[in-house]
C-alpha cells in the first residue's frame, strides 16, 4: 500500500501529541504535520498536501468545519476526517456538508481511528455508529448545519423514495448505512470492489444522492436500515 500521509489538527498538543504516536505504529500511515488551531490547518494543508487531515472541530481562529471547507476549496483530493467530542446534530451535519468524508468521536478506538484513516484515503467515508443515528435525526428533524461562515444553511432536499432498487443493491445500501467500506462490503457479499462501485453508483443515481452520507439518511429514512440497531 502506498503510505498515507495525515495532517493532525487539534487544540491541545496532548491530544496531537497522542495521535501522532498512535497514528505512526499504524502500518503505512505517516504523520506529516501538526497544526493548533483551523488557520494553522488550513495553511500546513496547502503546503504538505496530506492525503488525509485528522480535525477536531472546536478549535480557535477557526473552527474545524471552517477549516475543512477551506481545505478542501483549495485542494479537494485531500480527505478530511472529523474526531472530536462533538456528538450534535450542528457540528455533525456542517461538517458533513464542508466535506469531511468520515466523523468519529473521541472515544473510538485504535481500530476505528486507522480504519477510519485509511478509508478516506481510498475515498470511502466512516462514520461513527452513533454519529449515523444522530444523522437521521439530523435529516428526519431538518437541522441545519453551520456553512463554512458559521452561518446555518436551509436543509437539503431529501432525495425522493424509489422502489426499483435490485436486491442486490439494497443489501449494498444497508451495509452503507451500517458504516461498512467498499472492501468489507465486496468481502460480505462475495463480490469484488469494482462490482461494488458499480453497485453504489447505481443507487446514488436511482436514490438522488449526492455522496455517502446522503445515501445512509436515504438508508433509515426510507426503511433500509434500522436507527435503532445497535
Amino acid at each position: 500500500m502506498t503510505e498515507i500521509r495525515v495532517l493532525i489538527a487539534d487544540d491541545q498538543a496532548a491530544v496531537r501529541e497522542g495521535l501522532a504516536l498512535l497514528l505512526e505504529t499504524m502500518s503505512d500511515v505517516n504523520v506529516v504535520g501538526q497544526a493548533g488551531d483551523g488557520l494553522e490547518a488550513a495553511e500546513l494543508a496547502a503546503e504538505l498536501a496530506p492525503d488525509v487531515v485528522l480535525m477536531d472541530l472546536n478549535m480557535p481562529r477557526a473552527s474545524g468545519i471552517e477549516a475543512t471547507s477551506t481545505i478542501l476549496a483549495a485542494n479537494p483530493d485531500i480527505r478530511v476526517v472529523v474526531l472530536t467530542t462533538y456528538e450534535d446534530d450542528a457540528s455533525i451535519v456542517g461538517a458533513l456538508r464542508a466535506g469531511a468524508l468520515g466523523y468519529l468521536t473521541k472515544a473510538a478506538k485504535r481500530a476505528d481511528i486507522e480504519r477510519a484513516v485509511k478509508a478516506a484515503a481510498a475515498g470511502q467515508a466512516i462514520l461513527d455508529p452513533a454519529v449515523q443515528r444522530q444523522l437521521l435525526a439530523a435529516a428526519t428533524n431538518g437541522v441545519a448545519g453551520p456553512a463554512a461562515g458559521g452561518v446555518a444553511k436551509a436543509p437539503a432536499a431529501e432525495p425522493e423514495p424509489v422502489d426499483d432498487l435490485s436486491p442486490r443493491e439494497a443489501d449494498v445500501l444497508r451495509l452503507i448505512a451500517a458504516g461498512h467500506s467498499n472492501r468489507e462490503i465486496a468481502k460480505k457479499l462475495f463480490v469484488g470492489e469494482a462490482t461494488v462501485k458499480s453497485h453504489i453508483n447505481r443507487i446514488f443515481t436511482k436514490t438522488g444522492c449526492r455522496d455517502r452520507a446522503q445515501a445512509v439518511q436515504y438508508a433509515f429514512t426510507h426503511g433500509y436500515a434500522d436507527p435503532s440497531a445497535k
